[in-house]
C-alpha cells in the first residue's frame, strides 16, 4: 500500500497585532508571520514532505483575519489513511503555540485546488470609532481593533457617494505604492459600503454615549497587495486636514488606501467627486493617496469559493457542511 496524500483547504482566523503579517517569515530574523506557527503546528502531523500553507490572502503586519484560507498538503506514511479533515483542524490547534491564530474549519479539496487562484471573492472589513477627543479615550480593548477618530461626527452620505466612484472595474494604480511591480492594477470592486456598527461591548457605559463606531466593507475577487514603496500611516483625525497626526513609514494596501481616502471625505476634507479624479489620474504620489489607515482597524473577514449565486462562505453554510466534503469546485 503505498502513501496517501491528501490535500486540504482550511481556513483560519487570528490577530494581527505582534505579527509581520500573514504570510512566513524565513530566515534569522526576530519577526515572525502567522503562517510560520501553521506550519510549526503542521510539523506535528509527522507528514512525509515538510508541509508548506499556500495562503489565499495575504494580510500586512497589524492586519486581523477573521477567516482567511489556505491550501496544504500531507503525505502520510504507507499504510496510513489520510487524515479526516476534523481531525486534521484538531491536531493543528493542539498544536498551534500562538494563542492569537485559530484553526476554525478544514474540508479535504481535488488535488489541483489552489487556495489563492480559486477564490471568486474576498470581503475586507475597516472598523473606526468617533468621538476619541482625547489620546487614550477609547478602551483599551478597541484600541488595536479599529481606528481612533478625533472627529465628533463622519459626512456618512458623502462617504457613500465618493465610494460609488470607486465601484467597478478600474485601474486602481493610484491605491498602490509607488514603484509597484504588480503587472496589472486593474481590478473590480463589487462592493463598498459604509455603515454604523453597533456599540462595542468593550466601551463603559459613560464612554459608549460619546462614541460611534463605523464599518467599511470592501468586496473584490482579488485586491492589490503591499508592493515595493512606501506610505504615510495616519492616526488621529484622518488623511487631509489632519490635526497633527502621528505618523510612521509603512507599506500599505489597495484597502487601507481608499479607506483613508473615504474617511477624508467623511471628515471634510476632500469633496466626493475628488475621489474618482484622484481614481483616474493613477498617480499613488498624490497629497491623500499616499495616505494609508492604519493596520489595526482592517479585518479579512471572508474567501469564498462558491459560485458567486450561491454564495457559501465559512461564516454563513460552513456549520451545516458535511464535515469531510470539499467546497464545490469554483
Amino acid at each position: 500500500m503505498g502513501s496517501a496524500r491528501a490535500r486540504y483547504l482550511v481556513y483560519f482566523q487570528y490577530l494581527g497585532t505582534g505579527f509581520n503579517g500573514v504570510a512566513a517569515v524565513r530566515g534569522a530574523q526576530r519577526a515572525v508571520g502567522v503562517q510560520n506557527f501553521l506550519e510549526e503546528a503542521a510539523e506535528r502531523l509527522n507528514s512525509v514532505e515538510p508541509v508548506k500553507f499556500t495562503i489565499s490572502s495575504r494580510t500586512d503586519a497589524g492586519v486581523h483575519a477573521l477567516s482567511n484560507a489556505a491550501h496544504l498538503d500531507v503525505l502520510r506514511r504507507p499504510g496510513l489513511p489520510p487524515f479526516s479533515a476534523q481531525v486534521l483542524a484538531e491536531a493543528l490547534n493542539t498544536h498551534l503555540r500562538h494563542p492569537a491564530i485559530r484553526v476554525v474549519k478544514a474540508f479535504r479539496v481535488p488535488d489541483d485546488f489552489h487556495a489563492r487562484f480559486a477564490a471568486t471573492s474576498r470581503t475586507y472589513l475597516y472598523r473606526l470609532a468617533t468621538g476619541c477627543l482625547r489620546p487614550g479615550q477609547l478602551s483599551l480593548f478597541e484600541r488595536n481593533l479599529c481606528w481612533a477618530l478625533r472627529a465628533d461626527s463622519l459626512d456618512v452620505t458623502a462617504m457613500r457617494e465618493a465610494a460609488g466612484h470607486l465601484l467597478g472595474t478600474h485601474d486602481f494604480s493610484a491605491f498602490q505604492s509607488a514603484g509597484s511591480t504588480a503587472q496589472s492594477s486593474v481590478r473590480t470592486l463589487r462592493h463598498i459600503s459604509v455603515f454604523p456598527s453597533p456599540a462595542s461591548p468593550f466601551v463603559l457605559p459613560e464612554e459608549s454615549r460619546k462614541l460611534q463606531f463605523w464599518s467599511l466593507e470592501f468586496e473584490s475577487q482579488s485586491f492589490l497587495y503591499r508592493q515595493v514603496g512606501s506610505a504615510l500611516v495616519l492616526r488621529g483625525r484622518g488623511c487631509g486636514g489632519a490635526k497633527a497626526p502621528a505618523a510612521d513609514w509603512a507599506l500599505g494596501s489597495q484597502v487601507r488606501r481608499m479607506t483613508a481616502v473615504l474617511v477624508a471625505v467623511g471628515l471634510g476634507a476632500l469633496a466626493p467627486t475628488q475621489v474618482k479624479a484622484i481614481l483616474e489620474s493613477r498617480d499613488p504620489l498624490g497629497k491623500h493617496q499616499k495616505c494609508v489607515a492604519p493596520a489595526h482597524g482592517l479585518f479579512l473577514k471572508s474567501v469564498l469559493y462558491r459560485d458567486l449565486g450561491k454564495r457559501r462562505s465559512l461564516q454563513s453554510r460552513a456549520p451545516q457542511a458535511s464535515r469531510d466534503e470539499p467546497p464545490p469546485p469554483c
